[in-house]
């Protein structure tokens, strides 16, 4: 990785504008010898990949499998193992909510248990989101402070919520509840440090409670928690790379990643198309780096839905013709990971890339799937230098040295 404090040195502040595609999960393991991109029609992602020049990324190190904070964090240049981003903090950040010094925050689902405490589905079904705020609602009543410490809950979407736990001597340094796997019970919390010792009795406490408000609550009957965490310092993307940065995404955790990276959050519709619409609305506007980022194709994926995750892909080359309309100067098509539907899961597989600038050389990649990309002249390499690329390409980087 070119070191961020070279870089900087580097930038030059140009009219150039970069759209930043983040197709969520969207690398698979192939099914009857395809994988979801590979049996998805897409002529216009195809068109990207034709035009551009190809590879796939590592999101961490090869082998490992990466949560969504990490990954994006890589593509975005910041080294994941050196900011090593809890999930609480972005689910609170992307939920507007303010977190103050000494303040904790986690992720927390909606689960589903059976009489014996057994965790039956991590997701309640993906309750929908107004039985979500419901239920929400329901907590903050019965459990306004557990052991002096202030409890504030906002509700997310389907089976997501962010609790906050407000009060001193509070620490984030405790295990999650949520073992990520059905079929288990959950995980008792434990303290990593002496000062977090106060923080685990106030969860256990607090998890007690919840289960108990919602044991007449059928799929939402408990939760898991997971992702403690404060408030972290890191530079924004316009201290690295002087690019005035615009969100767009329809899920908290991707609008809280950006909201940490220093970025406006625009106000768009959930749809796909509607994603694209927000887009085009802005393009025109002072952002010169707009990162739009696609869900479905990751919720698809855990679910183990092929066909859906084939659907969403088609519905998001049909969506996507407007970046030929608006004409940036950089398009990329990226993940944070790959979501294989065979595994219901995050996985470690590189992730399929595309960048189309007129200022790059198109390599033989004519398609946007993981076997073609392969055989990119990008090779194979690491998300964290993905931004370089992408900054040259825009024309954005002067000469290093003389």
């Amino acid at each position: 990785m070119f070191p961020q404090e070279v870089l900087k040195d580097l930038i030059v502040e140009t009219p150039s504008k970069i759209v930043f595609v983040v197709i969520d999960g969207v690398g698979g393991v192939p099914i009857e010898g395809k994988t979801e991109l590979e049996a998805a029609r897409k002529p216009n992602l195809d068109r990207i990949a034709k035009e551009g020049i190809c590879g796939l990324t590592i999101p961490v190190s090869p082998g490992i499998t990466p949560g969504s904070g990490p990954g994006h964090l890589a593509l975005f240049g910041y080294d994941p193992l050196q900011y090593q981003i809890k999930r609480g903090i972005l689910e609170a950040l992307g939920l507007g909510m303010e977190v103050r010094g000494g303040e904790v925050v986690a992720r927390g689902n909606f689960a589903t248990f059976s009489e014996d405490g057994r965790i039956l589905d991590r997701r309640a079904q993906r309750i929908p989101t107004e039985e979500n705020r419901r239920l929400c609602e329901k907590l903050r009543k019965a459990i306004p402070e557990v052991q002096g410490v202030k409890i504030e809950i906002e509700s997310g979407k389907e089976h997501r919520f962010v609790v906050k736990f407000s009060g001193g001597g509070l620490s984030d340094l405790l295990t999650d509840t949520d073992p990520q796997k059905e079929g288990l019970k959950p995980l008792e919390p434990s303290a990593l440090d002496e000062r977090a010792e106060r923080m685990v009795s106030v969860v256990k406490e607090f998890s007690r409670r919840a289960r108990e408000v919602l044991k007449d609550e059928y799929p939402a009957n408990g939760i898991l928690l997971r992702g403690f965490s404060q408030m972290p310092e890191m530079p924004s993307l316009y201290d690295l790379y002087k690019l005035k940065s615009a969100c767009i995404a329809s899920y908290p955790m991707y609008k809280g990643i950006a909201r940490l990276l220093g970025m406006e959050i625009l106000k768009t519709e959930e749809r796909i198309g509607d994603l694209f619409e927000t887009l085009r609305l802005n393009f025109h506007k002072e952002y010169d780096f707009f990162y739009v980022h696609i869900k479905e194709t990751d919720s698809r994926g855990e679910d183990g839905d092929f066909e859906g995750k084939v659907r969403v892909i088609e519905e998001l080359d049909r969506t996507s013709s407007v970046l030929f309309e608006l004409s940036p100067e950089v398009i990329v098509l990226c993940s944070d990971h790959s979501t294989p539907s065979f595994l219901k899961g995050h996985s470690w597989h590189p992730c399929p890339f595309a960048l189309r600038s007129p200022y790059e050389r198109p390599d033989e990649v004519t398609e946007f799937t993981e076997r073609a990309c392969s055989r990119g002249a990008l090779g194979l390499f690491r998300a964290v230098e993905v931004m370089p690329l992408v900054l040259a390409s825009a024309l954005k980087l002067k000469k290093f040295g003389a």
